[in-house]
Parts: C-alpha cells; sequence; structure tokens
C-alpha cells in the first residue's frame, strides 16, 4: 500500500470492517486488558501488506484504565497486521516538550499524539486527508469541533488527525455550593464569583481555575474570554483580542482570583486542580471527568459530593473550549506512514472500546461509532452516584467549541496555545503587574506578532 491510500483499497477495508464485525465474535482471543462488558473489538485486514516496526509516543491517559486496555490493544493489532509496534506513553507535562524536540531533529516516532492543537507543526507532518475522508466515508461526517482542530482551511490540509475529544465542565461540590444557595451549581459566570466567594469565606475552600503555564489555564481563559464576547481571532483569522470585552473579562478574572483563590493556581501544572478537588481542597474546578473518576476510589465521599455543570453563562455567550482535543500526527521523518494510517482506522474504529475502556473521558469525533454513548451517559457503566450524573455530557457538543473559535485551530493559534499568551495575560493583571487593559494590549501585541509570522508563511489567512 503506497502512503497515499487509494479510494478502492479504502473501500475495500471498509466492507473488511464489516466482515470483521461479525467475525470478530468468534476468531481470535481477547486482546490483553479488555474488561468483561465492554464492546468487542474488531479488526480489518490491511488494505496492503504491512511489515516493520511502528513507533508510538502518546500521552498517559488521566485515566489509567485506559492505557492498561490500549496496550493490549495495540499489540494485538500488530500481531494481526504483521507490525512490531512500540508504545511510549509519558506524562502529559512532559509531552509538548518531547514533541517539539522530536519535529526539531527530525527524528523519532512514526506517529505522534497530544491533547491539544500541533498546528504549529503543519510544515512538518503528512497530510492526512486521505485518512479523514476514508473515516468520512465510513461513518458519516466527523464532528466540526473536531475538523476545525485539525484542519487548515488556508492549505487546505489535514495537518492532524482527530478521533475523539473531551469535554471540559465544570465539576463543582455540591455540598459546598447548597450552603452557599447554589444547589445546581453555578450557571453564569457571575454565580461563579458570588458562590465562590461565599464558600471562601465561610468555609475557607478555594476554587481552582488556573492562570499558569498548563493545558487547563489556556482552556479557562479561552472559556472565559469567550463568554464575555472576546476572541484571540475572528472567522476570517484576524486578530481581535484587544477589546472592551476583552479587558473586561481579565478584569473579572481578577476579582475571582483576589475573592476565591490563592497564589499558587500560578504555578500549577495540568495535574494540580485535579489533585485538589480530589483531596477535597477545591470548590470548583473547570475541567474533564477524570478528577470525579479518581476521586471515586480515592476519596468515595468527595466523588459522590462532586457534580458537573455545562459552560458558564457571561454577558455574551456560554462556551467551553473542548478539554481534550487529540491531534494524532505523522511527521514527515516517520519511517512507516503506510502502518501509522492503518493503525489510525482501526483503532477509531474501535472507539467505542476506547469510550468505555476511557470510562467515558474520550467521545467519538464519529458519532455513529458510539452509539451505546448516550445510555452510557444516563446510566454510568462505572458506578456514579446518581447513575445519571453525566447525563449533562449528551448535549456538550453544543456548548464546546475548537481552540481558536470562531476561527480554525491554524498554526498561530497552536503557537498562541503552545506559549500560554492567554493565560500569562491573566496571571500578570491577577498579580498586579499591569492593568487588565495593559495587559490585554501587550497580549494582543504578541498575537499579532505570532500571527504575522505564519501568515508571511501563508499558513494564516489575512
Amino acid at each position: 500500500m503506497s502512503s497515499e491510500l487509494t479510494r478502492r483499497g479504502f473501500l475495500g477495508g471498509a466492507a473488511a470492517v464489516t466482515l470483521a464485525a461479525c467475525a470478530s465474535e468468534t476468531e481470535g482471543p481477547r486482546p490483553t486488558g479488555q474488561a468483561a462488558g465492554g464492546p468487542q473489538v474488531t479488526y480489518a485486514p490491511p488494505t496492503s501488506k504491512l511489515s516493520g516496526d511502528l513507533t508510538i509516543l502518546m500521552w498517559s491517559h488521566f485515566v489509567p484504565s485506559h492505557d492498561a486496555w490500549f496496550k493490549g490493544f495495540v499489540q494485538d493489532w500488530g500481531r494481526r497486521a504483521g507490525v512490531n509496534v512500540r508504545v511510549d506513553q509519558i506524562s502529559v507535562n512532559d509531552l509538548p516538550a518531547r514533541i517539539a524536540a522530536e519535529m526539531q531533529a527530525g527524528q523519532g516516532h512514526d506517529l505522534l499524539q497530544n491533547i491539544t492543537t500541533l498546528s504549529q507543526y503543519e510544515p512538518g507532518v503528512h497530510d492526512l486527508t486521505d485518512v479523514v475522508k476514508e473515516a468520512d466515508n465510513r461513518w458519516g461526517k466527523q464532528l466540526d469541533l473536531c475538523r476545525k482542530s485539525s484542519f487548515n482551511p488556508n492549505t487546505e490540509k489535514f495537518y492532524a488527525f482527530s478521533p475523539g475529544w473531551s469535554p471540559d465542565p465544570g465539576d463543582y461540590r455540591k455540598s459546598l455550593w447548597s450552603e452557599a444557595g447554589f444547589p445546581n451549581g453555578p450557571a453564569t459566570w457571575d454565580d461563579l464569583l458570588r458562590g465562590g466567594a461565599e464558600i471562601k469565606r465561610r468555609k475557607n475552600v478555594q476554587m481552582g481555575l488556573g492562570m499558569a503555564q498548563e493545558v487547563d489555564s489556556n482552556m479557562a481563559a479561552r472559556a472565559c474570554l469567550w463568554s464575555f464576547g472576546a476572541a484571540e481571532q475572528n472567522e476570517q483569522e484576524e486578530v481581535t483580542l484587544r477589546s472592551d470585552a476583552a479587558v473586561a473579562a481579565v478584569e473579572y478574572m481578577v476579582r475571582l482570583f483576589k475573592e476565591t483563590m490563592t497564589n499558587e493556581i500560578f504555578s500549577w501544572n495540568a495535574a494540580s486542580n485535579n489533585q485538589g478537588l480530589v483531596a477535597g481542597k477545591l470548590s470548583y474546578i473547570l475541567n474533564s471527568i477524570s478528577a470525579w473518576r479518581t476521586a471515586q476510589s480515592a476519596n468515595p465521599a468527595v466523588a459522590d459530593d462532586i457534580f458537573f455543570v455545562p459552560a458558564l453563562r457571561g454577558p455574551a455567550k456560554a462556551l467551553a473550549a473542548q478539554h481534550v482535543m487529540y491531534n494524532w500526527i505523522i511527521p514527515r521523518h516517520a519511517r512507516n506512514v503506510d502502518a501509522a494510517k492503518e493503525f489510525l482506522l482501526h483503532y477509531t474504529a474501535n472507539f467505542a472500546a476506547v469510550t468505555y475502556h476511557s470510562r467515558l473521558y474520550d467521545l467519538p469525533a464519529w458519532p455513529s461509532l458510539v452509539p451505546q454513548l448516550n445510555g452510557w451517559l444516563d446510566n454510568d457503566p462505572f458506578g456514579a452516584k446518581p447513575a445519571n450524573k453525566l447525563s449533562l455530557l449528551k448535549t456538550a457538543v453544543d456548548w464546546s467549541v475548537n481552540i481558536g473559535y470562531p476561527g480554525p485551530a491554524n498554526p498561530a493559534v497552536g503557537e498562541v496555545l503552545g506559549t500560554f499568551v492567554l493565560p500569562n495575560m491573566m496571571a500578570r493583571a491577577a498579580r498586579g503587574e499591569a492593568t487588565p487593559a495593559r495587559a490585554v494590549q501587550d497580549a494582543d501585541r504578541e498575537v499579532r506578532r505570532i500571527f504575522d509570522n505564519w501568515r508571511r508563511r501563508g499558513l494564516v489567512a489575512g
């Protein structure tokens, strides 16, 4: 098979998926680590003979049961496909630097995965348009949220493949918020400030929205900006950060910090708010469901007290960034492009198993692949109390948007994200190093510099 997969070969693979779905009930052993009760893994033979080695670099999942399952899943595929597969899983805190080093050196793994956009690496990766088109042929249209996180409309290339994502609801302690007068948690950013301040005053329990150089702080900054009517760019990919709405959002975050949080939020990593919530030290975080899943075993009393709310409404909108957006890229230095592409399709075809073994953390970019999802969210297979605690996630795609909204996650947006321009802007104002207006002005200048650089290279519109 050539690295540019043909339509004929793909359609043959699609037919094989259907056959394998039937045959898998009786053929082959269950992959190591697949728990009883999970969706059965299917296997479609590759469209041409594969061989050699395939090396994968990816994160250590926030839900450890996923990693135990994935290792068996990938080895089972390699055995059937005739490929020697090695998977290296590392901390999400270390992953961006490792990817950057490999891309700069032009050597390393064949297949790289990150949980945020990797658009800034477009010049150094293989175009995955053929893989996305075949996925659309097999399973319907990809979610727009995921497409905008992996496609550059200026070059008409899919620099990444995004088979799944995770929402970013608010995680709140019901007992604390009930005492503060919000038994169903905050619904607006104003509720968050009033309730969070009351809880800190009465209980000395702070909130957990970071302003640090880590992924959750990036998402919180964007959710606040969007909800106040601001954004780093518009649909035409023009920089729009410097605005009254952005200044109002930063002013709000300064108040939120002063009235509900402490200085530790400026030095957090991606696990800090999870750890604080599980330990019972935080009243609210903006995060996925992983902290609660950890608490189910580590601190069940706290887990039962954690509930979720959708995106908070601000003066303009109620939007949250996706918490995780899987970007799988095949760098130009990859030695086994064919195997990497075939594995991505096999992985995506089995996304019901991915969702199940991530304990409903990973949601599908092609919804038809997980028809069980709404039933699982209404009746959690993993012991939620109450069983329908996650039912609000059925509408997550309605209040979740991609990084770079209302435009695409272009390479400039990827660099702005990776250099933490927006949480740094919030932190400077909160620490009193700049007024909110000056912090926005300085951040806007940095965003414009980044956009101008990528625009000169023809990778950003305008």
